[in-house]
């Protein structure tokens, strides 16, 4: 088990509630490479990706070269990644945008448990190890944990 730095207290929003975190995690995750964005700041970045956004590229490690065959043919990918930035202890939130308060399963904030994302990006292109995509929302060097296409090359397509 790997420990858990200490959440922050201090700067809670008016009824927002934060919890102890468990004092290790129950699983490892291997980061295949990071995403380049035009955002260098959580601020900066759009509430949501957007197909005729800036081209991202996902830079993926070398080991991870083989696992790229036959990307190019999806035009759509589903991208996981990590918000390595966001606090992770808040069961209760009011987001900046009308201050209501919710439980954090019931909002898209990236403060969560597991700050994982997830966003369906259209492909613009591969070259080697960089994949080119339109429609990303997240800080320039975030963790990429996963790439897989939209829809299952053997399964029929869901409308």
């Amino acid at each position: 088990m790997r420990a858990v730095a200490v959440p922050d207290m201090t700067d809670l929003r008016p009824g927002e509630v934060g919890v102890d975190l468990p004092g290790g995690y129950d699983a490892g995750l291997y980061f295949i490479g990071r995403i380049r964005t035009p955002w260098a700041r959580r601020e900066d970045c759009p509430r949501r990706g957007a197909p005729d956004g800036p081209v991202c590229r996902l830079e993926i490690d070398p080991r991870w070269a083989q696992a790229l065959e036959g990307v190019s043919d999806a035009p759509r990918l589903q991208v996981l990644y990590w918000m390595d930035r966001a606090r992770r202890d808040l069961v209760l939130q009011s987001p900046k945008r009308d201050g209501a308060t919710r439980g954090t399963f019931s909002i898209r904030s990236p403060v969560r448990p597991n700050p994982i994302a997830s966003s369906v990006v259209e492909l613009v292109g591969v070259e080697g190890l960089v994949v080119s995509v339109r429609g990303l929302d997240c800080v320039d060097g975030t963790p990429l944990l996963d790439l897989k296409p939209e829809y299952c090359a053997f399964a029929p397509e869901v409308p």
